[in-house]
């Protein structure tokens, strides 16, 4: 009689799958990194990859036919979660998939995307952790740019071709130059030479700055970006620490990567039973800003001492 019991004791957990979508390529640090903080807050609660948990991560980075193709393929794999990021990627999951609960993280613009209409009890599939939702923080980007540059007259933002946030942050754009005498210029590439065919023109008239908003092609860009801002002496503001860790001039944002932890979180409840539409969609409650000084004194810039004291970090 023993015997049935011991075996039954001894049968393992069901293994759960989880299907992550990043919009970065696999070589990309950031990229793992939001995979490792995923990994580790999932393990810290109990699921352990190869045992009771199978990470499935795909990585399509800015080709939109893969993704379609790696969602598509998640419809019909039905995993337990999928865990994604930016707003390009959620529509695309909300136009095939209506059933697998979807954890989103670090996207922009849900509501007005009609991703989430009400974040208290989000309806359908999708609950998740946003950046700001009403695209407002382009304007802090560029006031943040216009403080640590005031000289600027004139400021470009570039996003990736065909983003859905595009529309919102350049509303955003045009409404922060208006009060701050900025003449504003929103553009989009889809490659590293139409990148760098824009930030060179852009250069060729004095007194300009870039505004580079939350956006994965910026990542994928990052030390490109970077380059062309130090050739051309112009001043950049990023959301992302890690530009300004790697030689750029300023960021103001979140730690998108951190993000993971908390969707580790909720990515442990849907498991356990609890329905997205059930957990309220979070937004971030600290922003940072950094400042590169090595960066500013090579664009011969003076960073006042009222922006250095309320830098969260200064990178000398």
């Amino acid at each position: 009689m023993a015997m049935p019991l011991a075996a039954q004791a001894q049968q393992p957990a069901r293994m759960r799958r989880v299907g992550v979508l990043m919009t970065l390529t696999k070589n990309n640090m950031e990229g793992q990194a939001r995979l490792n903080s995923l990994s580790q807050g999932l393990e810290v609660l109990g699921w352990i990859q190869g045992r009771n948990l199978h990470i499935d991560a795909r990585w399509p980075g800015d080709d939109l036919d893969r993704l379609r193709a790696e969602v598509a393929d998640f419809a019909n794999s039905q995993p337990d979660v999928i865990v994604a990021g930016g707003s390009r990627t959620l529509l695309i999951l909300q136009q095939q998939i209506q059933v697998i609960p979807i954890v989103f993280v670090a996207a922009a613009g849900t509501a007005e995307h009609g991703i989430v209409t009400n974040t208290a009890r989000p309806a359908g599939n999708l609950t998740g952790f946003t950046t700001y939702d009403s695209f407002a923080l382009v304007g802090k980007l560029l006031g943040g740019l216009k403080e640590v540059a005031p000289t600027i007259t004139r400021a470009c933002l570039i996003m990736f071709r065909g983003h859905p946030s595009l529309p919102g942050y350049r509303r955003e754009l045009d409404a922060a130059a208006k009060s701050l005498g900025v003449a504003p210029i929103t553009t989009d590439a889809s490659s590293a030479t139409e990148l760098e065919r824009i930030i060179t023109e852009f250069a060729r008239e004095p007194n300009g700055g870039l505004v580079m908003p939350a956006d994965q092609f910026n990542i994928q860009h990052r030390d490109l970006i970077i380059a062309l801002t130090a050739r051309h002496r112009l001043p950049a503001i990023y959301a992302y620490r890690t530009h300004v860790a790697a030689g750029g001039l300023m960021s103001y944002g979140i730690d998108f990567s951190a993000l993971y932890r908390p969707a580790a979180g909720y990515v442990d409840r849907i498991l356990k039973g609890e329905k997205p539409a059930d957990l309220p969609v979070q937004s971030p409650t600290k922003y940072e800003t950094v400042i590169n000084l090595k960066t500013a004194k090579a664009l011969g810039l003076t960073v006042s001492p009222l922006l250095l004291a309320r830098a969260d970090e200064v990178i000398e």
